[in-house]
């Protein structure tokens, strides 16, 4: 039995949208994550974009769990000696929370050409509204990757 490669010409994607309101960071992160390196689907090749685009909704509206809003940081660094930059994820959430999501499923894909071609299939967008109507994305609901509340 030989192994299955698809061609370039095969690979069908679709596109879903995510509504991340209430949904916790890490756990949509990962699913964002499968999705865009086409995990879910039986064609799924390491070494190939199999995945599908993915659009994010109310991205300002996810939550960290435990505290961690305040405790974890993000780091960036300018090259030159003593250029280390910090700040929380909650400073981050607040102003930028779009790039909050894009660099914590950056960091969930490989970090080679192959990981920029799937990172460039996310969009996200901090409110409800987006400009990619005409594509007829398909909703997809993470049930598990909400934020549990006091009250489950």
């Amino acid at each position: 039995m030989t192994t299955y490669t698809p061609k370039a010409g095969e690979i069908e994607r679709a596109w879903h949208i995510i509504d991340a309101e209430g949904m916790v960071l890490g756990r949509l992160s990962t699913e964002v994550a499968n999705l865009l390196r086409g995990k879910h689907k039986t064609t799924y090749t390491p070494n190939l974009d199999t995945g599908d685009h993915v659009i994010i909704i109310n991205a300002e509206k996810i939550v960290l769990t435990s505290g961690k809003a305040e405790r974890k940081m993000v780091y960036r660094h300018s090259g030159f000696p003593g250029g280390i930059k910090s700040r929380t994820y909650a400073d981050m959430l607040a102003d930028r929370p779009e790039e909050a999501l894009r660099k914590t499923i950056k960091g969930m894909l490989p970090k080679t050409r192959l990981g920029n071609a799937q990172i460039n299939k996310l969009k996200v967008y901090p409110g409800p509204t987006h400009p990619h109507e005409s594509q007829k994305p398909q909703p997809i609901a993470f049930e598990h990757a909400r934020a549990r509340t006091q009250n489950d």
